[in-house]
């Protein structure tokens, strides 16, 4: 097998990975407090990374970049969680959470003073009629999970927008591993505030748990790295596009949810709106020789 192909397959069980840590959370969920849990899973994950950040150091005035990117990745993931918590289809809130990266134009203009490219506004209508598919109801309503799952996807694309700046300028693992342990330190402050534990903690949800910090963080981390080292770039941008596709076979196949044909074709314009920015965003680039 040769480094690309295999760096293609590490990508494509990064986002099956993925996929099936939206399951992990749900069931984790339910069998403890949401804030306790997001920050027992990140802060745990935090630390498995720690070992591997062994000589490499951040620059002390590049520290409070660092923790700035930690703080928005920490209300990014408890948008998300507490999405997760209150949504009905995991599916759903999956394709909405993909227009992240169609959010990211948008932001990196307000924030670097980047125009979007002209592919950006080709796909963004397509995108926009896919969000209005998925989020309308019959007779006309809105859950508010819709809301959270959107507000989500944005807070997203402006931690990505950050991340990108900071990352350019201090080691990745350790940048990581901060963010990670801000996360965690966020969700377990938040919990002790607002949240009781009201049911015994059962061998079940340790369980859940447990596959959460080592398989939908800390493997998936790892898996990324490596694919992302090596892959082509548009192969890499479009394997891991298909996480929400994943998340609704997922979803489909755990809890057996089933998506009405409209929210289907919503998700499918969406899925196709950034498959096509992201295809035509790659094929600018210069090919290696």
């Amino acid at each position: 097998m040769t480094r690309q192909r295999q760096a293609d397959l590490f990508l494509v069980l990064t986002t099956m990975i993925a996929a099936c840590g939206w399951i992990f959370s749900r069931e984790a969920i339910s069998g403890m407090p949401v804030f306790a849990f997001l920050g027992l899973r990140f802060f745990g994950a935090a630390l498995v990374l720690l070992p591997f950040c062994r000589g490499q150091r951040i620059p002390w005035e590049k520290m409070r970049q660092v923790v700035i990117s930690g703080l928005w990745m920490a209300l990014n993931l408890c948008l998300w969680i507490w999405s997760v918590s209150t949504t009905a289809s995991l599916g759903e809130g999956a394709f909405i959470m993909s227009l992240s990266m169609l959010f990211v134009p948008l932001v990196a203009w307000g924030m670097m003073h980047t125009r979007p490219a002209r592919a950006y506004w080709e796909c963004l209508p397509v995108a926009i009629i896919g969000l209005g598919l998925l989020s309308l109801h019959t007779p006309i309503t809105f859950h508010a999970s819709q809301g959270w799952f959107l507000l989500t996807a944005f807070v997203q694309s402006i931690y990505f927008c950050y991340t990108s700046r900071c990352a350019r300028e201090v080691p990745l693992l350790p940048l990581t591993a901060v963010q990670l342990a801000i996360t965690g330190i966020a969700g377990l402050a938040i919990s002790a505030l607002f949240e009781s534990w009201t049911q015994p903690f059962t061998a079940s949800t340790a369980g859940w748990l447990a596959a959460s910090i080592l398989i939908a963080t800390s493997l998936r981390f790892g898996l990324q790295l490596q694919g992302q080292k090596y892959a082509a770039v548009a192969s890499a941008a479009i394997i891991m596009v298909l996480e929400p596709l994943l998340t609704v076979i997922a979803a489909s196949l755990w809890y057996g949810e089933r998506l009405p044909l409209q929210k289907i074709i919503g998700g499918v314009l969406i899925l196709l709106a950034q498959i096509w920015f992201r295809w035509r965003m790659v094929s600018r680039l210069p090919s290696k020789v």
